[in-house]
């Protein structure tokens, strides 16, 4: 599959690498062409990797990755154009931290709202789903970092849409079973309230391999 990628930093390149590992074609979008990681990363990987604008990597892809920070995701997929992302699964990874001077995370938007919601009401031709941001990169693509069973989320409006996307996470290693649908895209915006949560977490054991694991009894 061809598989445009929005965004040249960590998230956006991990996935890039293990989708190409996977089999697929992809490109790496930015603001630039001449953008050094994107360029660095398309340098590294050989022929199936490509870098270019957020309108290149939304018009190559069948199928969109938002990896941009989500407080500036909205101005990326404006960038990428309406057109390019018509009739295609939008796949949203991202979170809105806003950090403040202190130290202190918060969201925007938060409760009310999320980015998940805010892109598919932008761009209501396309099938947005909010997965992979409630973990790191590392984790995203190779779960067994994190010993035994742990969750995944996803959530949207369009049920196949979510299960190609579902499919997707399982070619990463997830098992089927482990992977919870929380229905609608509204659900984004508690997925999204989960991140300083996380960040907590990642203080307090001083590393990222870690994950939500739901005991569910009877």
């Amino acid at each position: 599959m061809r598989i445009g990628i929005l965004g040249t930093g960590t998230v956006g390149q991990t996935l890039a690498d293990k989708l190409l590992t996977l089999g697929h074609e992809i490109t790496l979008g930015s603001r630039s062409t001449s953008n050094p990681a994107g360029l660095a990363w398309a340098q590294a990987v050989g022929p199936h990797g490509h870098s270019g604008t957020f309108a290149e990597a939304a018009g190559f892809g069948e199928l969109v990755i938002n990896a941009t920070p989500g407080t500036v995701s909205l101005d990326a997929l404006a960038a990428a154009g309406a057109e390019a992302l018509a009739d295609k699964i939008v796949v949203d990874v991202s979170n809105p931290l806003v950090f403040a001077a202190d130290g202190e995370v918060t969201l925007d938007p938060v409760n009310s709202d999320s980015v998940g919601e805010r892109i598919q009401r932008a761009y209501p031709r396309s099938r947005v789903v909010k997965t992979l941001n409630t973990l790191a990169a590392p984790v995203m693509v190779s779960p067994g970092r994190v010993p035994g069973r742990h969750n995944l989320f996803v959530a949207g409006d369009d049920p196949a849409a979510k299960q190609e996307v579902t499919a997707l996470l399982e070619s990463f290693g997830w098992p089927a079973a482990d992977i919870v649908d929380l229905g609608r895209i509204q659900a984004a915006r508690g997925m999204e309230m989960l991140m300083p949560f996380w960040l907590n977490l990642m203080r307090h054991y001083g590393h990222t391999d870690f994950n939500y694991h739901l005991q569910v009894g009877d």
